[in-house]
């Protein structure tokens, strides 16, 4: 049985993850997990006991296949007739990588209040540079984890 952790308990780690030619799904999965505390032994769904992830060199992701010029993000303004849909090449042009990065991870927490509040722990780069240093952040090797996290094109 998981004993039941305090919120004055949880202690928050930081994660400091290079995105450079990784793939989105993955490291969205991972970042996801991370997020929400599934890495740690004292995880519960109703308790915000997820680390922080600080993501680098986001402008070097890469998709497998045919996604980033097909794959499709659909939002609703609310008004009749008010949907909109953009591509990942669309974002990369206007220079929004990061929201990329972000729709995958958003995407794979559950909705409501406590995933938005997780959802602020991720902090998004672009370069290998990052004002995170004082917290010391532990630096994962996501290209070692799996041979298939790493796009070679």
């Amino acid at each position: 049985m998981t004993p039941f952790i305090k919120k004055k308990e949880v202690k928050k780690d930081w994660y400091l993850i290079n995105a450079e030619n990784a793939a989105v799904g993955r490291l969205a999965s991972y970042i996801s997990k991370v997020l929400r505390g599934k890495n740690k032994s004292t995880y519960n769904p109703h308790i915000d006991n997820g680390d922080f992830v600080i993501v680098t060199n986001i402008e070097k992701i890469r998709f497998t296949g045919k996604k980033y010029k097909e794959k499709k993000y659909f939002k609703h303004t609310g008004h009749p007739g008010g949907i909109k849909e953009t591509t990942p090449l669309q974002l990369n042009e206007k220079n929004k990588t990061h929201e990329i990065l972000k729709l995958a991870v958003k995407r794979m927490l559950p909705g409501g209040p406590l995933a938005k509040k997780q959802l602020t722990k991720l902090k998004i780069y672009n370069g290998s540079s990052h004002p995170h240093e004082n917290q010391k952040p532990k630096t994962v090797e996501f290209e070692k984890l799996n041979k298939k996290n790493i796009v070679k094109n």
